[in-house]
């Protein structure tokens, strides 16, 4: 039997979970919270109009921040409820309910070939573990040129950085950075948080 998807599991166990989940990040950033750490450091890596696709988009905090600043966003999240509420809070960006597992943008009649894909929010630690190379896999051919695939994720989940990066490798990404946060602090041995800035492979 293969692996179950964890945030497939939460939202079946309780329904409610998807909307507790969109007012929790509501009240945090009605109280002054910075959510948009992540789409700072993306887009400080691109130039402006870039096309970026937000892996696990949720409520859209991130590819929504980035579509307001100009770039072409694409957002795919397996929750319907969490992609309903991207498309109500940034219209501009395009959102879609996907499995990043099956991901083909091309068979939707949306165009593949990012600058960037960005995958937050310990998306990689809620899918299931026998499509976590499948994903990577998705992703690298969705890039185009020099494009690259920043992805972070917490440890003490389940996903070890080394298992990580050595899935990476075997799905054709390298490491152009590593980092402990998306602030940029440098990754050490002893860091409790990753941030991954993938480039395809020679």
């Amino acid at each position: 039997m293969s692996d179950r998807n964890a945030w497939r599991e939460l939202i079946e166990a309780d329904p409610e979970h998807s909307q507790r989940y969109i007012e929790r990040f509501r009240s945090m950033a009605e109280a002054g919270a910075d959510l948009v750490g992540e789409a700072r450091l993306v887009d400080a890596m691109l130039p402006r109009c870039a096309r970026i696709l937000d892996a696990g988009c949720g409520q859209g905090r991130v590819g929504g921040h980035l579509a307001r600043m100009g770039h072409d966003v694409i957002g795919v999240d397996l929750d319907p409820v969490l992609v309903a509420a991207a498309r109500d809070s940034y219209p501009s960006a395009t959102w879609l309910v996907g499995d990043l597992s099956e991901l083909d943008l091309p068979a939707r009649e949306v165009p593949d070939g990012f600058d960037a894909i960005v995958c937050a929010g310990n998306v990689m630690t809620f899918v299931a573990r026998d499509t976590r190379r499948m994903i990577l896999r998705r992703m690298r051919a969705h890039l185009r040129g020099a494009g690259r695939v920043v992805i972070g994720f917490g440890a003490g989940r389940g996903y070890g950085f080394d298992d990580f990066l050595a899935d990476a490798d075997t799905a054709g990404l390298a490491p152009d950075l590593l980092l402990a946060t998306w602030d940029l602090r440098p990754f050490t041995p002893d860091s409790d948080f990753l941030v991954a800035v993938l480039r395809p492979a020679e």
